[in-house]
């Protein structure tokens, strides 16, 4: 088979191949193969297996790029399915604020929050926008992350949200890491609609949906369903709406209490629901049966200090694929790095090595709708790949540098110290 590109002689490769989601058992296995070589051919892989094998079936063209990756781990390209990308200001204040005992609510209750965010956020150019989103996402890249969704949000009205979902187009086009688009004008009430909550309900529903899937920047309609933000009853509505104007369902469930999410998510037909730290066995089971991906945040718990994360081995043992994501964003998601949310996963709730690979590869595909295409190293798939120094366990060393190159389509894309 011809191949223009080849990464050859690795100790391991983890393809993580297989149809996806993985639920139960199945998140442990990762199809490694020892001693192996992956060949690609115009963005798509034409061969996984041993090194041997490739050496005698692999016709490599003249300028082919090869790669030696002897003491080195192979995995599939990082999935971050849940990212608040977009946003201006800054509000590492909070960071401070929260480390000397202040709560979530408090910070909100004194102007903080998501509200700042959106004043900044309004303010900004669409250029400062995307000058923000870059930069973030050459931190995710050199961290590994391949594919990523990306939300507005932080507008929450019509022309603000637009402009972020543009800017989102616009960065997808300049940079390596693939990007899907989530409309989020459900984050939270505004400040202008205080008190006039069902009024911004409608506005979500009759005039943002409807003129964001107009303009064809969104794959996604996501909402905050919780306390104090969105009650199940608007989260379905708006859901629903999005479903009627072809946005697919995604929702941020249970995240600070048991408030409905979960079933909303089933409801729905949701592709995924989101943190879930306060997720119940029932509503467990509701997922697996409606095959909604579990996508746990395990840095935003981290970082909020909520003293406890989403319990991961339930969902499991229930039969929910559990997906792991980042949650970038400016006040509860101080990381870019899906390792480390690996890291979070198999320390603070309890995975294994192998079930937080799958959880950040093809598990994280499935909850964008991409497993088809992304998430494993295998026949047929974009060749998207990360080349760690060492062994699997080395991925979760937090602060080693550890990947050594990453690889999107077939083409290396960044390389540590460049």
């Amino acid at each position: 088979m011809q191949a223009d590109f080849l990464i050859q002689n690795a100790d391991l490769v983890a393809t993580c191949a297989g149809p996806g989601p993985r639920r139960g058992a199945a998140q442990r296995d990762i199809g490694a193969i020892p001693d192996a070589s992956i060949a690609g051919f115009e963005g798509r892989i034409v061969f996984v297996g041993s090194a041997a094998e490739a050496s005698a079936t692999v016709n490599l063209m003249a300028d082919a790029e090869v790669i030696d990756a002897r003491g080195c781990t192979v995995v599939p390209g990082f999935v971050d399915p849940h990212t608040h990308l977009i946003f201006a200001g800054d509000r590492r204040d909070e960071l401070r604020l929260r480390l000397g005992g202040a709560t979530y609510a408090e910070i909100a209750a004194g102007g903080g929050g998501i509200v700042k965010t959106v004043a900044a956020t309004r303010g900004a150019t669409e250029h400062e926008l995307v000058d923000g989103a870059r930069r973030r996402l050459a931190e995710m890249l050199s961290f590994g992350t391949t594919t990523a969704e990306a939300k507005s949000g932080y507008g929450l009205e019509l022309e603000a949200e637009r402009r972020s979902l543009r800017a989102i187009k616009t960065v997808a086009a300049g940079q390596p890491i693939e990007l899907t688009a989530t409309f989020m004008g459900a984050h939270e009430v505004p400040v202008e609609y205080r008190g006039r909550r069902a009024e911004y309900v409608r506005a979500v529903i009759d005039e943002m949906i409807p003129a964001v899937a107009a303009d064809g920047i969104a794959e996604w309609c996501d909402v905050f369903c919780e306390q104090g933000v969105f009650t199940p009853d608007e989260s379905r509505a708006i859901l629903e709406a999005g479903q009627r104007h072809g946005l697919k369902a995604r929702i941020h469930a249970d995240e600070l209490a048991l408030s409905g999410g979960s079933r909303v998510a089933a409801e729905v037909g949701a592709c995924s629901a989101d943190h879930l730290i306060f997720v119940d066995e029932p509503h467990a089971r509701l997922l697996a049966e409606k095959n909604v991906v579990a996508t746990l945040l395990p840095s935003a718990a981290f970082f909020l200090k909520l003293g406890r994360y989403a319990p991961a081995r339930m969902l499991i043992d229930h039969g929910v694929p559990v997906a792991l994501a980042s949650d970038l964003n400016p006040g509860g998601g101080f990381t870019t790095s899906m390792p480390f949310a690996m890291t979070l996963a198999c320390f603070g709730m309890n995975l294994t090595l192998e079930e937080a690979l799958v959880g950040a590869t093809i598990n994280a595909a499935a909850s964008i709708d991409r497993a088809t295409t992304i998430g494993s190293l295998e026949t047929g798939k974009q060749l998207d790949a990360v080349i760690v120094d060492g062994m699997l366990t080395d991925l979760i060393r937090v602060g080693g540098p550890v990947v050594r190159q990453v690889i999107k389509r077939g083409r290396v894309v960044h390389t540590r110290g460049d």
